[in-house]
């Protein structure tokens, strides 16, 4: 069967993939070279530097796009290599609008490096579609989306989003970190392109730093490629090899990550000493009815605020956390958390992150696959 024909559990593991040509290894080798011997000047078996493409790094870009629905895939040094691939894709004067709750590393690149060069960033509240459409123009060349957003978890209708930017000359990015391909398909809701810090789920092992773009539009991939090779951020082959592996069980780590989310927003929902959970699969969680539709699950991310909301409160839940590991990053085997002020989000003024409802009492889950009773009586000990 085709790779499109097959379904996304299968697709994990078979998608794009074939077995190695030399020997029949079913995993694709590390092919851990830069350079490669030519017959000829230009005379090559596909390859000749590893910076342009590397035969490891091309099978995870090949899986990548396979679970995506897309066509084209490229992997990067990090999330926010792919990042910056997107943002040069514009000119001086380009205007991008972005969601105003979205992680901190996208924001300061988006302020501190590419603003002085002349590209205008708008962040607003993208629950709606009202608050884009007023920042559209005939400058606007991007919209930036994440979804659940990053730290509140909110939810943006992609395909709503998509709507404005018919017979535009305007891309639209979706940021799929999240909820990665086993919960949502961007391309398919109408995204252009789909981002992904494969470092968090698609990796899920806490084990190495990679980015990834998928597209299914011939002429935009080209664009990319050639940025992705003029830059060189790309990711090495052990790295691309771990994140291929880690793809291959995504589908069950998901599945996991999912159940245990469930049951660790409502232990927290439930607990007289939290003041608010946001999670979007409470019912009462705004947009919720667009996350049953554009989703297939909820997701293993969840933000909480105890009782009080005070900063003091926080630290001192996250310090006692024993189970729970407090550090960066989101998306492993095992749970973390964090405290999105003082860490992932601290590049964002204090003024701005308040306005996205980032008060410095807010803390945020990353929910592993572990045995969800020992969680829960890990978060029951802090609490209490």
């Amino acid at each position: 069967m085709a790779s499109k024909d097959l379904k996304f559990n299968t697709k994990t593991i078979h998608g794009g993939q074939k077995p190695d040509a030399g020997y029949g290894a079913v995993m694709p080798p590390i092919y851990q070279t830069s350079t490669y011997a030519q017959t000829t000047p230009g005379g090559h078996k596909g390859y000749e530097y590893s910076r342009s493409a590397n035969p490891t790094r091309t099978a995870l870009e090949n899986s990548l796009a396979s679970i995506e629905g897309g066509t084209h895939g490229m992997a990067f040094g990090s999330g926010l290599a792919a990042i910056d691939a997107v943002i040069k894709l514009l000119q001086p004067g380009d205007e991008v609008i972005s969601t105003n709750d979205l992680y901190g590393g996208s924001y300061r690149i988006f302020k501190r490096i590419f603003e002085k060069f002349g590209i205008v960033f708008h962040f607003v509240g993208m629950q709606g579609v009202n608050a884009v459409q007023e920042k559209i123009n005939s400058k606007t060349k991007l919209i930036w989306v994440e979804t659940p957003t990053n730290p509140m978890m909110n939810i943006i209708d992609i395909k709503a989003i998509a709507s404005l930017t018919i017979d535009k000359d305007i891309l639209l990015a979706v940021d799929n970190t999240f909820a990665t391909p086993y919960l949502q398909k961007p391309l398919e809701l109408g995204a252009d392109i789909v981002m992904h810090s494969a470092t968090k789920y698609l990796g899920g092992h806490s084990d190495t730093v990679v980015g990834a773009l998928v597209v299914k539009d011939q002429e935009l991939a080209d664009r990319l490629y050639f940025i992705q090779n003029a830059s060189g951020a790309v990711c090495g082959p052990m790295d691309s090899f771990l994140v291929l592996r880690g793809v291959k069980t995504l589908h069950v780590r998901m599945q996991r990550h999912c159940e245990n989310g469930k049951a660790i927003a409502k232990f927290l929902y439930n607990n007289a000493k939290i003041e608010k959970v946001y999670w979007p699969g409470f019912e009462h969680h705004p947009n919720h009815k667009i996350a049953k539709e554009q989703m297939n699950d909820f997701g293993g991310m969840i933000s909480f605020v105890p009782k009080g909301g005070s900063y003091e409160e926080a630290i001192k839940i996250v310090e006692r956390l024993r189970v729970f590991t407090l550090a960066e990053s989101l998306g492993g085997v095992e749970s973390l958390v964090g405290h999105p002020a003082s860490m992932t989000h601290a590049s964002i003024p204090k003024e701005e992150r308040l306005k996205s409802g980032i008060v410095d009492a807010l803390i945020r889950l990353s929910v592993g696959i572990e045995d969800v009773d020992d969680l829960i009586a890990d978060l029951d000990q802090a609490i209490a």
